[in-house]
C-alpha cells in the first residue's frame, strides 16, 4: 500500500481567556489563526460571560486543568508558537510560567491585556507584578498598549514624541523585545513601534486611522497574527509587518457591520 504524502501546518496555541461574543480573547485568537493559515490550538485559564456591551461573569479554571490542556496537546499536536493573552490572575500566571519554562525554544508572543482600550484594568494588581517578573522574561515580544506602557514605566500617559523612549526603557528594563502600540493616540495615522532589545533596531508602522465603532478585540488579533506569522517562518519584523496590514483590512472590512448594540469585532476572515 502506497502511504499519502502529507504536510505539517504550522501550528500556533494560545493561552487565554474565552470570549463568549467571540471578538476577542481565544475565540477571536482562533478565527485569526485559521485565517493566517495556521492551525491553532488552546488552552482556557478562564471562561466568561461576555457579548459586545459587558463581561457579565468570568468562571475561573483550576490550575490543574489548564495544565492537562497544556501537556495534552504538546504531547501530540505539539505547536511552532505560543501566543498569551489575558491570564487575570496571580495563580494562572505563575501556572503558565512554570509551564513555559519548560519549552524555552518555542517563540512567546505575550500580550499583557493590563488595561482596556477604555482604560478598565483586566488584571488584578497583586498579577501585574506576577506578570512582569515571571513571563516578561519568558516571552519573544511583549505588545503593550500605550496605558499598559504608562502603568509599567510608573508614568501617567506615554504621547506619540514619547513612544522610542518608552519602547526603549519597557526593552531594557524586562530585556524583551517590545511592540507599543499605538492605537490610543489622536490624528488620521496610527503608529506602532517595534524597539530589539538585542539589536537596540527601531521600526515603525504606521497606518491609517479606519473610522470604525468596531473595534473589539483588536489586540487579541493583533498578537495572535505575529505568532502566527513566526510560526509560519517570517522573521519578527515582517511578522509584525504582515500582522499589521492583517488587522488594517479586518478593520476595514469589518466596519460597516452590526453585531450586538455595543463596539463589535474586526472581520477575521476577510
Amino acid at each position: 500500500m502506497t502511504i499519502p504524502e502529507y504536510t505539517i501546518p504550522a501550528k500556533v496555541m494560545t493561552i487565554a481567556t474565552s470570549d463568549s461574543g467571540s471578538g476577542a480573547g481565544i475565540n477571536a485568537d482562533l478565527k485569526t489563526i485559521a485565517a493566517n493559515h495556521c492551525y491553532g490550538t488552546s488552552v482556557f485559564v478562564a471562561l466568561t460571560a461576555q457579548n459586545t456591551q459587558a463581561v457579565n461573569a468570568i468562571y475561573p479554571i483550576e490550575a490543574d486543568f489548564i495544565c492537562s490542556q497544556f501537556h495534552t496537546i504538546l504531547d501530540d499536536i505539539g505547536t511552532d508558537t505560543i501566543k498569551i493573552g489575558m491570564l487575570h490572575r496571580q495563580v494562572v500566571i505563575e501556572t503558565v510560567a512554570k509551564l513555559l519554562s519548560g519549552y524555552p525554544q518555542i517563540p512567546v508572543v505575550l500580550d499583557p491585556v493590563m488595561i482596556s482600550q477604555s482604560g478598565y484594568q483586566l488584571l488584578e494588581t497583586d498579577a501585574m507584578q506576577a506578570m512582569t517578573q515571571l513571563l516578561f522574561p519568558l516571552a519573544s515580544l511583549i505588545t503593550p498598549n500605550l496605558q499598559e506602557a504608562a502603568w509599567l514605566l510608573n508614568q501617567s500617559e506615554i504621547n506619540a514624541d514619547q513612544m522610542l523612549t518608552s519602547a526603549k526603557r519597557l526593552a531594557e528594563l524586562y530585556q524583551v523585545n517590545v511592540l507599543l502600540k499605538g492605537g490610543h493616540l489622536a490624528g488620521d495615522e496610527c503608529q506602532d513601534l517595534l524597539y530589539e532589545y538585542q539589536s537596540g533596531n527601531i521600526h515603525y508602522f504606521k497606518h491609517q486611522r479606519i473610522d470604525t465603532f468596531n473595534c473589539h478585540g483588536t489586540g487579541c488579533t493583533l498578537s495572535a497574527a505575529i505568532a502566527s506569522q513566526l510560526a509560519l517562518g517570517q522573521s519578527l519584523t515582517r511578522a509584525i509587518s504582515i500582522a499589521v496590514d492583517y488587522l488594517q483590512r479586518a478593520l476595514i472590512a469589518g466596519k460597516n457591520e452590526r453585531i450586538g448594540h455595543g463596539p463589535g469585532p474586526v472581520k477575521h476572515f476577510h
